[in-house]
Parts: C-alpha cells; sequence; structure tokens
C-alpha cells in the first residue's frame, strides 16, 4: 500500500510542478507582448534602488551577502534569488568606480557568485571590471561567515547592503555593522528566526514571500514578474480549495 500512496504523491508533485511551469510561461508571454501589470510597493526596494543610485555617483561600493545555505536543498532558493540580485546590483552599478562585493558562506554559492559577476561583465562588455576577489567566502560556520562579512561593511565603502540567502540569528551582527557604518540595509532569509531577528534589527526587512520577489522589483527579467502572477492565482486557489473544504465538511458532505 505504501508504494501505492508514494505513486501518487509523486504524480501530484509532477502535476504541481507542471501547473506551476505552465502558468508562468503563460504570463511570461503575455508580458513579452506588452501586458501591464500593477504589483504593490514595498519600500524597501525603493529605498534599494535609491542607494544604488546615490552609491555611484558617490563612488561607493554595493554590497550583497548571500547567506550560508546549501545549493543543493530548499536553502538553495534564497541564494539563487541572491545571485539575482548580486546581477541587478553588478549592473546598475557597472559605471562606478568600486563595483560591488559579495560575501558568503558557502563555497559552492562563492563560486557562483563569481561566475555571476563574471557572465555580467561580459554581457555589458566590461570583463576588465571583473575582480574575483570581489565575491569571497568569509566562513563556513554561521558566527564565522558574520564575523568575516563584518569587515567588509566597515572597510569596503559601502553605501547599502542587500542580504539575501539562508542567513540565522547572525544577521543581527551583520545588521549592527551595517548600523554602525551608517550604511542601509536590506534583509531577507528564509530561517524563520532570521526573520524575527532582522525584523528588529534591520532598517528594511523583507519578510515572508517578500524575498522571493526580489527579481521581479529588481526588473531582472520578464519571468520573474510572471512568477509573482501564478503564485497569487495558486495562493487564491487554495484559499477556495480550504473554504470549500470547510464549508463541505461543516454540512456533513464529506467526513
Amino acid at each position: 500500500m505504501e508504494p501505492v500512496l508514494n505513486l501518487n504523491n509523486d504524480i501530484l508533485g509532477l502535476v504541481f510542478i507542471l501547473l506551476c511551469l505552465g502558468l508562468t510561461l503563460f504570463f511570461t508571454y503575455l508580458s513579452r507582448r506588452g501586458s501591464a501589470i500593477h504589483i504593490r510597493d514595498i519600500p524597501a526596494f525603493r529605498h534599494f534602488h535609491r542607494e544604488v543610485d546615490l552609491a555611484v555617483e558617490a563612488g561607493k561600493r554595493l554590497h550583497v551577502s548571500l547567506g550560508r545555505g546549501s545549493i543543493n536543498d530548499l536553502q538553495g532558493g534564497a541564494a539563487l534569488i541572491g545571485l539575482t540580485i548580486l546581477d541587478r546590483c553588478a549592473r546598475e552599478a557597472s559605471n562606478s568606480d568600486r563595483p560591488p562585493v559579495t560575501t558568503s558562506g558557502n563555497g559552492v554559492i562563492t563560486i557562483l557568485s563569481q561566475d555571476t559577476l563574471q557572465s555580467t561583465y561580459r554581457s555589458l562588455a566590461a570583463e576588465e571590471r571583473y575582480d574575483p576577489t570581489n565575491a569571497r567566502l568569509t566562513g563556513l560556520a554561521p558566527m564565522a561567515y558574520a564575523a568575516g562579512a563584518m569587515p567588509a561593511i566597515h572597510d569596503e565603502h559601502i553605501n547599502a547592503n542587500f542580504l539575501a540567502g539562508h542567513i540565522g540569528t547572525e544577521v543581527a551582527l551583520l545588521s549592527e555593522a551595517s548600523e554602525r557604518s551608517r550604511s542601509l540595509s536590506v534583509a531577507g532569509t528564509d530561517d524563520l528566526t532570521g526573520q524575527a531577528v532582522l525584523y528588529a534589527t534591520c532598517d528594511e526587512p523583507l519578510l515572508g514571500e517578500e524575498l522571493y520577489a526580489a527579481g521581479a522589483y529588481l526588473g531582472a527579467n520578464p519571468a520573474h514578474i510572471a512568477s509573482l502572477r501564478m503564485q497569487d492565482i495558486l495562493r487564491w486557489a487554495l484559499v477556495a480549495v480550504i473554504v470549500l473544504g470547510a464549508v463541505l465538511k461543516l454540512l456533513g458532505i464529506v467526513p
């Protein structure tokens, strides 16, 4: 009986993935045809855009910290969002004298951040601006990662910090370093304890799914906007299923 249940769960999971993919492709197609979509204002992204412009004008750096999660499990989703943010920061600050610097607490993420910077500068025909030392592995343990990232915030003329990835309570050290250096800190994490800490310590915290909307708000790709529309549809569909189930149970139609 157990193999049958596992098979049914696998089929349901596959159907769900295909549904998400289909909706994303459909809304990406509509977006490329010029279909407008209105998204709610999130002050964190608006303030970060302003700080990016100020950093370019003042000759200061942007700092993107990608956390310490493994790319091979669920923690990797937040890290991939961080890589998208890094790409946008590198593009928007491509005219600055000081390119962005990135820190992380995982070797694979560090390699991916180096590759992201290199491919971004290559696409801008500015490969000479790529410096692999701007993507740094600062420590493999939580506190070692934070302690290694703090000097970058203090000593690299940072104007704004974007912390995006799997980051736990050590985010308090990074937020405190940002406060001491008088630079803006925008932070989001998939760790619930980390979210509680950054809500109390960060200038602009991103809570819940707001982190995963970063690509859409930073203008990375039409697919990011499409993913937001797909999530909204699935969210309302889930609400409808829950309400319908509750009503059917209340009426005694289902046990």
